[in-house]
Order: C-alpha cells, then sequence, then structure tokens
C-alpha cells in the first residue's frame, strides 16, 4: 500500500503512498467531507414543517437546525487536537460513527428532544472535515498533496450546495425519516471506508489532552453563537441575546488566559497569534461569510414570488439552479492548486476573495431570471472555491506538523464564525422591510455587504508573511 514510511518526528509525510493508492484515498476522503457536510442543509427543505412534524413551537423547532451549527463550532478544533495526539485516522472513524449514531437516531424519532440529540451527534461529526484534511499531506504525494488539500477543503461548501436539491427530492418523493436514513447509509459507507481505505498512519505525538480548554472552549463558543444564530428571533437587544453573547465573550477570553498557562493545550494560541496564522484565521471568517451569504440569498431570490420581486421557484428547483455552485468550487480545486504552485497559496487566497467579491458586484445586474442568478452563483462559487483550498495550505505551512490538525481545526472553525456571523446578518438584513419580505434594495444591501467581506478578506490575504518552515 505504500513504499515510503517515517517516524513522527520527520519533518516530511509519514506515510507516501503509491499513486493508485493515494486517488484512492483522496476520492474517498472527498467524497466523506461531502457526506458530513451535507448535513449542514439536510433539514432546510422540512424547515417550515418541523413545527407540526414533531408537535412543538416553532423556536424549539429551529434548535434542529442550529444544533448542527453548535456543535460543528465545538468538535472542528477538538476533533483536530485529538487526530495530533491519538491518530488522525481513529479519529475519522469515531467522526463517522458519531455520524452514525446521530443519523440513526433521527431516523427513528418522531419528537424534537432525540431529533434535536441527532442533529447535534450530526454536527460533532463536522470534525471529519480539518481532520481529512490534516491527513491530506501526510499520506499523498508531494505532488498530488496541494490538489488534494484543495478538493477535501472545498467539501465545505460542495456538500452543503449539493444537499439542498438532494434532500428536496427526498422529501418530495418520500416520508421525511428518509432524509435520515440516506444518511445513514452514508454514515455507513464513511466509516467503513474511514477503517478499511484510510492508511493506519502512525501519526499520534505524545502528549496529554487538555479537557479543560475543551469544556471552556465549547461553553464558549455555544453562548456566543446562540446568541448570534438566535438574535433575529430574540431581538438584538434583548436580555437573552446580549446576555448570551457577553457571557460567550467573558467565557472565551477566560479560556484564552488558562489556555497560555498549560503545558499542552488544546489550542497553542501563541502559535496561532503568528502573523501568519492569524491573519489567515481573520481571511477565513471573511471568505466563510461571502460564501454563506449566497447560499442565504440567492435560494431566496430564486423561491420568492413574482408578484413582489422574486422568481418563482420551487424548493427543488432553487436547489437545482443552486447545486451547479457547489460542483464549481470542486472544479476549482485544481486551478487554485496550480494558482498556489505558481504564485503562492497567498496570492492564491487574495484572487479567490476578489472572484468572489465580483460575483457580488455583478448580481447587482443579475437578478432578473434564474439563469443569471446561476451566473452570479458560479462566480461566487468559483471564488470561494479557490479561497478555501488556499487557507489550510498557509496553515500547514505555518505550523509544525504535530499541531497541523489542531490549526486546521481552528481555521475551519474561524469559517464556521464567518458562516454563522453571515446568516445572521443577512436574515437581518433581508427582514428589514416593514412588511418582513426582503425588497430589491434588501438583496442589493446583502451583496454589497458581502462585497465588502470578501474584499476585506483578500486585503488580508495580501498582508500574510512568508514562513520558514525550517524555523519552526
Amino acid at each position: 500500500m505504500t513504499d515510503t514510511v517515517k517516524t513522527a518526528s520527520d519533518a516530511e509525510p509519514l506515510v507516501v503512498q503509491e499513486r493508485s493508492s493515494a486517488l484512492l484515498t483522496v476520492i474517498f476522503l472527498c467524497f466523506s467531507g461531502m457526506s458530513v457536510a451535507l448535513m449542514q442543509t439536510l433539514v432546510i427543505p422540512i424547515q417550515s414543517e418541523l413545527p407540526q412534524i414533531l408537535n412543538t413551537s416553532a423556536a424549539n423547532a429551529s434548535w434542529v437546525v442550529t444544533i448542527t451549527l453548535l456543535g460543528a463550532a465545538v468538535a472542528m478544533p477538538i476533533a483536530g487536537r485529538l487526530g495530533d495526539l491519538f491518530g488522525k485516522q481513529r479519529v475519522l472513524v469515531g467522526s463517522s460513527v458519531l455520524l452514525l449514531m446521530g443519523s440513526l437516531l433521527c431516523a427513528l424519532s418522531d419528537s424534537l428532544v432525540p431529533v434535536v440529540a441527532g442533529r447535534g451527534l450530526q454536527g460533532l461529526a463536522m470534525g471529519f472535515i480539518p481532520v481529512g484534511i490534516s491527513l491530506m499531506r501526510e499520506v499523498v504525494p508531494p505532488a498530488m498533496a496541494t490538489t488534494a488539500v484543495a478538493a477535501m477543503s472545498a467539501t465545505l461548501g460542495v456538500g452543503g450546495a449539493i444537499g439542498l436539491p438532494l434532500s428536496a427530492w427526498i422529501v418530495q418523493t418520500g416520508d421525511w425519516h428518509a432524509l435520515f436514513w440516506v444518511a445513514t447509509g452514508l454514515a455507513v459507507l464513511v466509516g467503513l471506508g474511514s477503517v478499511f481505505v484510510v492508511p493506519h498512519v502512525h501519526d499520534g505525538h505524545e502528549g496529554t489532552f487538555d479537557f479543560g480548554g475543551a469544556v471552556g472552549l465549547a461553553i464558549g463558543l455555544v453562548s456566543l453563537l446562540v446568541g448570534i444564530t438566535k438574535g433575529n428571533t430574540w431581538g438584538w437587544t434583548s436580555g437573552r441575546t446580549l446576555g448570551s453573547m457577553a457571557l460567550g465573550l467573558v467565557v472565551l477570553l477566560a479560556w484564552g488566559w488558562f489556555e497560555l498557562r498549560q503545558s499542552q493545550p488544546l489550542c497553542d494560541l501563541r502559535v496561532t497569534a503568528r502573523r501568519p496564522v492569524l491573519l489567515t484565521n481573520i481571511a477565513a471568517v471573511a471568505v466563510g461569510f461571502g460564501m454563506m451569504a449566497q447560499a442565504i440569498v440567492f435560494p431566496q431570490l430564486l423561491q420568492l414570488p413574482e408578484e413582489i420581486g422574486g422568481l418563482d421557484q420551487t424548493l427543488l428547483a432553487a436547489g437545482l439552479w443552486m447545486a451547479p455552485g457547489g460542483l464549481m468550487m470542486l472544479a476549482f480545486a485544481p486551478v487554485a492548486s496550480y494558482l498556489m504552485r505558481t504564485f503562492g497559496a497567498k496570492y492564491a487566497l487574495a484572487l479567490g476573495a476578489a472572484v468572489l467579491g465580483c460575483g457580488y458586484l455583478l448580481s447587482f445586474f443579475l437578478m432578473s431570471a434564474p439563469w443569471q442568478v446561476l451566473v452570479a452563483s458560479l462566480i461566487c462559487s468559483a471564488g470561494v472555491g479557490i479561497g478555501y483550498a488556499a487557507m489550510p495550505t498557509l496553515i500547514m505551512d505555518a505550523v509544525p506538523m504535530n499541531e497541523a490538525g489542531s490549526a486546521v481545526g481552528i481555521n475551519a472553525l474561524m469559517r464556521s464564525v464567518g458562516t454563522t456571523v453571515a446568516a445572521a446578518v443577512m436574515a437581518a438584513i433581508l427582514t428589514s422591510s416593514s412588511t418582513g419580505i426582503p425588497t430589491e434594495g434588501a438583496f442589493k444591501a446583502c451583496f454589497l455587504v458581502a462585497t465588502i467581506a470578501a474584499v476585506a478578506g483578500g486585503l488580508l490575504a495580501l498582508t500574510i508573511p512568508k514562513v520558514n518552515r525550517a524555523t519552526l
């Protein structure tokens, strides 16, 4: 299966597979990444029906969506650290087990609490993606590594984009439980592949897991993100919203103080504070914001009735118009790889952000027909694909190998923060009219805000300094 084996102390990959075996590993990890990311949009087609399905209020039913986001945010940095300590292949298997348990629990349930619990487990399985990204660098030949990392990174967007039409089609042709039976089947495939396809690399490093840091990070992130995601529902000036966000910020500040005093922290904040890592993570927030903006704004424009300025598409049709954007992200993985090899990862990230911004600017003039929205979506998705592909490379080039999983997990978390903030901001803008129905001006305001975020991300990327690997 392999032709080169190295020790954990080597700076090069621990295992370099033969090209055919490496290609199979890359294909499997990308398929698995898309399967896990699909959970983000799995229930969107039935979101309006959840209160009736689960016999609960709309506010309670919204947790079926929110809990997955929270689980993913908590899981990504923690899973990365566990991969650094105990081996990435083991964490991939564990993530697939979480996905299987969560999917089965939802498939067999008809009430709110078990479905929310299952969706939370599905969110925790998102830790698979950053761990898979960091494993790529260890197990594929150097000539394939950049493209492989780019493709795996793009699955964060691809899974969500493909999931919307797929879920809509499943719901229209069967019972809502079928969504989770399909997810269960995917989880089985991901688990089997993690055991039998992913190489069993001895890439764990000596150390202890920082349980206190994990708990503090979880409490801080959940509190902060609950405040952000529920701001439109609770009111941005309500005590619950402000209190939740304030608690989150206080806990995260205390967590940072605690981590700086640990000999083996969950996240080495001194490494994270290095300019190349810090600036890449801040840019990740901006690009994540841009990615989520199109995922929220374009479908709403497509689905609104014609009489109020929309394009009158069904949920399934809207999903199908958006699906090519997800494929565009994957298609641009080799393009991003070429750009990184030729010009460097930071310039690839800056270009991706610029393309994303151009897509939003063009959206001002592409609002009159579904095909026009498709064109704008394809341009935005190309930018996201290039940007998402470049970020893991920038991170892994700037940190020691024994911290790669944790560092990539933090970067994925920052993208998630960007998408969360975008969801709240776009929802607030779209419902800002007196009727609560999105207007043409509201859509254009969303495009403007997203353009500003993309440009900011691109400018930040240009300031990322070059790293000398010999000094790490």
